[in-house]
């Protein structure tokens, strides 16, 4: 079968790649759609984020969907031509934080496409993969492929909406509108949120959250003074979900959330951040972070299988995966899209 392999910073090759025989308790899936991540798109342009780095050839992807084309007899819940979403995330289980209920956080995770331990785990952008058959949730009919590929960055948003606490009745503030903020907003309307109020730096992501359920899409880069109505009182927002990784769009919200609000940070910056810990105390704010997530993929794939949640608004476009490179670039581009989908049919 073939996979996209990344080897370097822009050095993204369609290369033949084994599959692994089907071993007790595991199925083969046929891939057909994948969604291109941030993260990916961080080890294509600069060969990681941070001070995690490609060290060797490494299958990109982490989001996608396919078909089951084996499964191993000692899986009775699966069946041959089953759709499903796959889930990236594989704790093992039995370290401390395993059995915290913290899998999230587990001491010997295996989670496709990364390169935070060495080897690497191989991603899933390829023809097929086997995988364990807990890692397969099966898709309902007339969910597209698309949108089970998309489970897992939603299962990212619900977790972080999970680490905010209850949003029954609360404004919330969401700063950066890619996938992920759009679907925070997606994530904080089911929770109950009754004022949602997005920024960004550009009107594309702005106009997809207001597709999404956003009250209110303020653009900070023409319009700074547009969230200063919200500064009054010592601030109106009860929760923020800061989704862009900006140290900037961080330090505005201070302003704008109330005394004892909740912070969720949930982007990754490139760098560590300087923040005002004298506002932090004098607000009393509870900063939280949100990482991954466990249990909320199951949750996702729940939501979407129900027509509970609508994530058609957020595909900008669907290429061959050979056309990769254009791909990325696209993907990359913020004026144009939201997320970017490869077709490995």
């Amino acid at each position: 079968m073939e996979a996209l392999v990344i080897h370097s910073p822009g050095d993204l090759r369609v290369e033949d790649y084994p599959t692994p025989a089907v071993g007790p308790g595991q199925v083969r899936v046929r891939i057909r759609t994948g969604g291109i991540c941030g993260s990916d798109l961080h080890y294509y342009q600069h060969g990681g984020f941070g001070a995690i780095r490609i060290q060797q050839p490494m299958v990109l992807g982490h989001e996608v969907a396919g078909v089951l084309d084996e499964v191993a007899p000692d899986v009775t819940h699966l069946a041959l031509g089953d759709r499903i979403a796959v889930n990236p995330s594989h704790p093992c289980g039995q370290c401390r934080f395993c059995q915290l209920g913290l899998q999230n956080h587990c001491l010997d995770m295996r989670y496709f496409g990364s390169a935070m331990r060495m080897p690497h785990v191989q991603g899933a952008f390829r023809q097929e993969i086997v995988v364990g058959a807990s890692q397969a949730y099966k898709l309902a009919d007339g969910v597209s492929n698309a949108e089970g590929a998309m489970a897992e960055p939603l299962a990212v948003a619900l977790h972080a909406v999970n680490r905010a606490g209850p949003l029954l009745g609360r404004k919330v503030l969401v700063t950066g509108c890619g996938p992920i903020g759009a679907m925070v907003i997606i994530a904080a309307r089911r929770a109950g949120a009754t004022v949602i109020v997005a920024t960004d730096v550009m009107e594309q992501p702005l106009r997809k959250a207001l597709k999404v359920g956003a009250d209110e899409a303020i653009n900070v880069a023409e319009s700074p003074e547009a969230l200063a109505k919200y500064a009054v009182d010592k601030g109106q927002f009860d929760v923020l979900f800061e989704a862009s990784g900006n140290e900037r769009a961080l330090r505005a919200a201070f302003d704008v959330v109330r005394p004892r609000g909740v912070l969720v940070q949930v982007g990754l910056s490139g760098s560590e951040l300087t923040l005002p810990f004298n506002t932090v105390v004098a607000k009393e704010f509870d900063m939280r972070g949100a990482f991954r997530f466990h249990e909320e993929f199951g949750v996702a794939v729940d939501l979407i299988n129900k027509g509970l949640v609508d994530l058609k608004p957020l595909i900008s476009a669907t290429l061959p995966y050979r056309d990769a490179g254009k791909a990325f670039a696209l993907a990359a581009d913020r004026s144009q899209s939201m997320k970017v989908l490869l077709n490995f049919d």
